[in-house]
């Protein structure tokens, strides 16, 4: 995120966006995109996607006739509108999406994820998001930009490692870790990107796309390991096979469903990293490959690799991942690459899903093969559908997600200079315009999230609670004998509760109110006096208006 433009140009901008957009349909971790995934898990619609989720691969598409025309239990959103896909001609649709309006307020430090090229600061923030969809002759056009504001208030930093008085606070020492700054300046500022904004050709399962929307990947709920929309997105070119059944030819024996996707991407460094021009950019590398097999109804196993490499054209080598593209070289001059191995198992006839998804870092150096735990990540979860009233079309779900993204404690024997999201080759780290790739948690956290939501014929109800660590890795890779003492780690608690309410049936209300107390934000030493039982107490508000069209 950087100050790029002047608050004319942001009203400018976003006066274009009222007047010719409107809606939004399943936008990764939209409410409609959740509500479709519940849906799923009872059997009443089918996943689009098994493992690569971006809005162009989001379409959702009912069992049966029955299910198409709304006439089933268990779906108590049937009568409203989740957005509408609309005939310009015999071969040509058309679907617009918004205006959708996100505010939000942070009473004490920076609160949010996965919301894009918007930074939930201290303060006030905004985010307008609108666009419209054409999809013809295999062709889908899609224009669907992101404007946002924070006011971006004061807080208390710990002292930055870097050039920058903004950066993180932590690094290997010469600016090698990660650009990631704890506050984006020291004034208000508006953004902008393209968002989920692309152009797309799909013959049959096989597409070839140039944009810059989102990714997700992996079942993960809130923390996906490897990429979400938790960062600003990048320009991107990638092909592959969306969700394809595979018969065997000649004795059309179905065996299951594969997806593959592969792409190459645009990153830049925020301005609040160094102030060395000739290293802005980096290369993104991607590779997704999934099977559902047939012989094992509702498994899904999915393998991801990704790699960053500096924004040369000789490096584009890198997007295939064979031996010979793994290569150490100096600071700013080598590869990142990681991995990740997933699996999510649901059970539509009971309403149940577990999944799972490990996390690797240098895999390709032989070090995992030795001793795979050294540079290894994982999430855990599941969901759990509930019929609380099928008279009234009430229904529920929990989810429970546990994130376990510390640093190894073979590796704290190594004097602690890793980070799963830090390099020494790519000195930016896991990040694009400053916010990280994958999870929020970033560099050495570990989650625990319980959530209950409920779904009714207005609304839904969300009522949740989180533990977090944000900085273990930190500790552990500063250790001295004085510090080790488990009240010395930092850890983030926070209870809250998020609702949407149709308004109209084309007229969301959505909002929440969460409160989180902040145990030694500032990871001072026990030794410290007073220090370690610094508590900041945050409260977060948020409110959206969204329009169906």
């Amino acid at each position: 995120m950087q100050k790029k433009y002047k608050s004319i140009v942001f009203y400018v901008l976003i006066g274009i966006g009222i007047v010719s957009s409107t809606l939004a349909q399943e936008t990764l971790k939209s409410a409609e995109e959740e509500y479709y995934d519940f849906l799923a898990m009872q059997g009443l619609i089918e996943r689009p996607t098994l493992n690569y989720r971006t809005l162009s691969d989001s379409v959702w598409i009912p069992t049966s006739t029955e299910e198409a025309t709304g006439n089933q239990s268990g779906n108590p959103w049937q009568h409203n509108n989740l957005g509408t896909i609309r005939n310009l001609t015999d071969r040509i649709t058309m679907k617009i999406y918004g205006p959708e309006l996100f505010t939000s307020f942070n009473s004490a430090a920076p609160y949010g994820q996965n919301d894009g090229v918007l930074w939930q600061g201290r303060g006030l923030n905004a985010s307008l998001i609108g666009g419209i969809r054409f999809e013809g002759y295999g062709l889908e056009v899609t224009v669907k930009p992101q404007f946002s504001f924070s006011q971006n208030m004061n807080f208390e930093l710990m002292q930055s490692a870097y050039d920058n008085q903004y950066g993180y606070f932590w690094s290997y020492g010469n600016n090698n870790g990660v650009d990631a700054p704890q506050r984006f300046g020291d004034s208000a500022f508006f953004d902008w990107s393209f968002g989920d904004t692309e152009i797309r050709y799909t013959w049959k399962t096989l597409t070839i796309g140039f944009g810059t929307q989102n990714i997700w990947l992996g079942p993960s709920y809130i923390n996906p390991i490897l990429h979400s929309n938790n960062a600003a997105p990048y320009p991107k070119l990638d092909v592959g096979l969306r969700r394809t059944r595979v018969t065997i030819p000649g004795i059309e024996w179905y065996i299951g469903d594969i997806e593959a996707r592969i792409w190459t991407g645009f990153l830049s460094e925020s301005e609040y990293f160094d102030s060395d021009s000739t290293n802005d950019h980096n290369m993104f590398h991607g590779l997704a490959l999934s099977y559902a097999p047939s012989f094992l109804p509702g498994l899904v196993v999915s393998a991801n690799r990704t790699c960053l490499v500096k924004w040369k054209w000789e490096n584009f080598k890198y997007v295939v991942p064979l031996p010979e593209n793994t290569h150490v070289g100096e600071s700013g001059t080598g590869e990142d690459q990681k991995m990740s191995l997933a699996a999510s198992w649901s059970f539509p006839k009971v309403g149940f899903e577990v999944y799972g998804e490990l996390g690797i870092d240098d895999f390709a150096s032989g070090r995992w093969r030795r001793y795979p735990f050294s540079t290894s990540i994982y999430t855990v979860g599941l969901k759990k559908n509930i019929a609380v009233s099928e008279k009234h079309s009430i229904y529920g779900q929990i989810v429970f997600e546990h994130n376990w993204f510390e640093l190894p404690l073979v590796r704290a024997a190594e004097n602690g200079l890793y980070a799963f999201n830090f390099h020494y080759q790519i000195i930016q780290g896991y990040t694009n315009n400053g916010q990280y790739l994958g999870s929020a948690l970033a560099n050495g956290g570990n989650s625990q999230y319980l959530g209950f939501k409920l779904y009714f014929p207005k609304g839904s109800a969300n009522i949740f609670f989180q533990r977090v660590n944000p900085d273990n890795t930190y500790l552990l890779a500063t250790y001295d004998s004085s510090r080790i003492e488990h009240q010395n780690m930092s850890a983030n608690i926070t209870i809250g509760i998020s609702g949407v309410y149709f308004i109209t049936k084309t007229i969301q209300l959505g909002g929440g109110i969460s409160y989180t107390e902040m145990i030694n934000p500032l990871n001072a030493p026990l030794f410290n006096t007073g220090s370690p039982n610094q508590r900041w107490h945050n409260i977060n508000c948020n409110l959206k208006l969204k329009y169906c069209y």
